[in-house]
């Protein structure tokens, strides 16, 4: 039986990468979903595209502006009356790899702001919504959060602060409210090799070897555990962080 038909959910960035996937994915259990997300092309190419899978609504959206997120949260109680499920998967990895003795503090304060203070934001403007339906909250972070490469300091920070964020929400809610956090490792979605400061282009080989699972990820993968979370199933589970990565982080790697 599907406990998820009919839900209403919120997908932050739903309408590229990983939240597109969630986006289709949860459109395909009957949900009902509207899409956060700051790219007006983007959002609507993905409500041409999704039209006929179900009940879609797009809100421009900049997560890291309180005003623009309370918006989408009040947009979505208006079209579907109610908000069961709140995904914050909207990041940005800006600037790049930037030595951190070079790093603005504009380009900081813009990645945190985004990653982490939308998270937050949306999460408050949610809450009293989702405590009416018992909801869940699943935020998106990375495996970045647990191991780093080379002048990724802000992204990495905020990947860390998301996994912390959710924790301290779970206590704050809970009984009301269950949250938890899935944390990606490499994954493959459309469009990946167009992306700015991509290193490369191509999958060999040995990048999918890499993994135990023996492959590198797709939004798929983070879909079916968002979808897994946010059920009935997971009613026991809160307060977590769930690595997603194929065992890539599990595995030592010696060059």
């Amino acid at each position: 039986m599907n406990d998820l038909k009919d839900k209403v959910a919120i997908i932050t960035g739903g309408a590229q990468g990983i939240g597109k996937g969630i986006t289709k994915h949860f459109l395909g259990l009957g949900m009902k979903v509207v899409i956060a997300e700051l790219d007006e092309e983007a959002g609507h190419e993905t409500l041409d595209e999704y039209k006929d899978l179900g009940e879609l609504k797009f809100v421009k959206t900049d997560i890291s502006v309180e005003d623009e997120g309370k918006n989408a949260v009040d947009r979505t109680i208006e079209y579907f009356g109610s908000l069961y499920a709140l995904i914050n998967n909207a990041g940005i990895p800006y600037p790049g790899t930037v030595p951190p003795e070079e790093l603005s503090l504009e380009s900081w304060n813009r990645v945190i702001g985004v990653n982490l203070t939308g998270t937050f934001i949306m999460a408050k403007h949610s809450i009293p919504h989702l405590k009416k339906t018992k909801g869940s909250i699943v935020n998106i972070s990375s495996t970045r959060a647990l191991q780093s490469e080379a002048c990724n300091e802000a992204y990495s920070s905020s990947k860390g602060g998301i996994v912390a964020l959710t924790h301290a929400l779970a206590n704050s809610l809970s009984g009301k409210v269950r949250v938890n956090c899935i944390s990606p490792g490499w994954i493959i979605a459309e469009g990946w090799h167009k992306r700015k400061h991509r290193k490369k282009t191509v999958l060999t080989q040995a990048d999918h070897e890499q993994h135990l699972a023996g492959r590198v990820g797709n939004p798929e993968d983070i879909a079916e555990m968002a979808a897994f979370l946010i059920s009935e199933k997971a009613g026991f589970i809160t307060a977590q962080n769930f690595v997603v990565d194929g065992g890539m982080t599990k595995r030592m790697i010696y060059v």
